[in-house]
């Protein structure tokens, strides 16, 4: 057993409903066992940077199960490496190293175990830090649930229903107007959310970054069941999904982001094309930050609770520079580090891809 006294809990990446059930999760196992004190750190790996930490006791961290994002703040721009100082005398931005500043932090408050509740970059950003000789231990989330080293992520089923959801309501309009209807959904260069979100719609498309596309294929397929079956199509489209021998769509590029890339734009892109090529009405629907907001579903919840409470246990048996992970239905750890930089895609030949095909789903290929 390990004595600890004081831990610090932070998020970073992207927001996510589930984020305060897992701050939640640690911050009580952590009360309600012996006398350790938990603190916050404000805006992810920023706050650590400009030491800004708040105490959490338990009235802070009651109440919050059911509240969407995270009542700590987060950042999905800031590196511990690359820390953003402002602009020089030229109005040229300047980045400096911020590791020492992040553990001069760490030793005013005497944080024995920072908790990152993050995804892969939020990962990667922690690696210099271990190095530092800070234990750290990382509880997985995203949306996108592409995190090497689990099957699932906090974040991820909540996301699903709101896909679904959108989905389930385009069926409606198209069907009235015998229109294609395409509904890009987030993942980054996985197409998790999208291929679930389809599945459970019965979308009649499925565009994901795995299994690039060929628009003669879909338009074939959406002029096919224009003329013999209902009259109209739903696709759900990846913002990561691109055509055979083609790239990603990029949105923009964010300079000093550890994830500099946004994507977006394909699904207006699919949209045209089936109209020009195939005459058919098409609309375009993009979900865009509806699919992070909101509270999280009870699954969400289970989750982010278990993955908390198993993530503290650890920490109290002297397991650090760990990720905790859900693996064929059981919690294991890995190193922190192994989950860093790294993306677990869609195996074409998934088991979801499989059932979706056996409903005679195409997917562009």
């Amino acid at each position: 057993m390990t004595k600890i006294k004081r831990i610090g809990i932070l998020t970073g990446g992207g927001d996510c409903p589930g984020l305060n059930a897992a701050i939640r999760g640690i911050g009580k196992a952590a009360l309600f066992h012996s006398d350790i004190e938990v603190l916050g750190i404000l805006d992810g790996y920023k706050g650590l940077i400009e030491n800004r930490v708040i105490q959490l006791d338990l009235n802070i961290l009651s109440g919050i199960l059911t509240r969407g994002g995270t009542i700590l703040g987060t950042n999905n721009k800031c590196s511990p490496e690359n820390y953003y100082e402002g602009k020089d005398a030229n109005g040229k931005p300047t980045y400096t190293n911020a590791v020492d500043r992040c553990m001069q932090t760490v030793e005013e408050h005497g944080i024995d175990v920072l908790f990152v509740i993050g995804g892969d970059g939020t990962f990667t950003c922690t690696k210099p830090l271990v190095e530092a000789g800070l234990r750290c231990i990382g509880v997985p989330k995203t949306i996108d649930n592409d995190i090497h080293g689990t099957d699932l992520t906090i974040g991820f089923t909540t996301a699903t229903r709101i896909g679904t959801m959108a989905l389930d309501r385009l069926h409606s309009t198209a069907n009235s107007h015998h229109r294609v209807m395409v509904c890009e959904l987030m993942g980054r260069n996985a197409g998790w959310l999208t291929l679930a979100s389809g599945l459970a719609s019965g979308s009649d498309v499925i565009l994901i970054p795995e299994i690039p596309f060929t628009m003669d294929k879909i338009c074939a397929f959406v002029e096919e069941r224009r003329s013999k079956q209902s009259g109209f199509s739903i696709i759900a489209c990846a913002e990561g999904a691109h055509a055979l021998h083609g790239e990603p769509v990029v949105s923009q590029r964010v300079k000093g982001s550890p994830d500099p890339i946004r994507l977006g734009g394909i699904g207006r892109q699919v949209a045209h094309e089936i109209e020009r090529r195939t005459g058919i009405e098409t609309r375009t629907t993009t979900l865009g930050h509806i699919q992070r907001g909101g509270e999280p579903a009870a699954t969400d919840r289970v989750i982010a609770t278990t993955f908390a409470t198993a993530a503290f246990e650890r920490a109290i048996e002297g397991e650090f520079n760990i990720m905790i992970g859900l693996r064929d239905g059981h919690m294991e750890s890995q190193d922190i580090l192994e989950a860093a930089n790294k993306q677990r895609l869609v195996p074409p030949n998934h088991r979801f891809v499989r059932a979706a095909r056996a409903m005679r789903t195409c997917f562009g290929d």
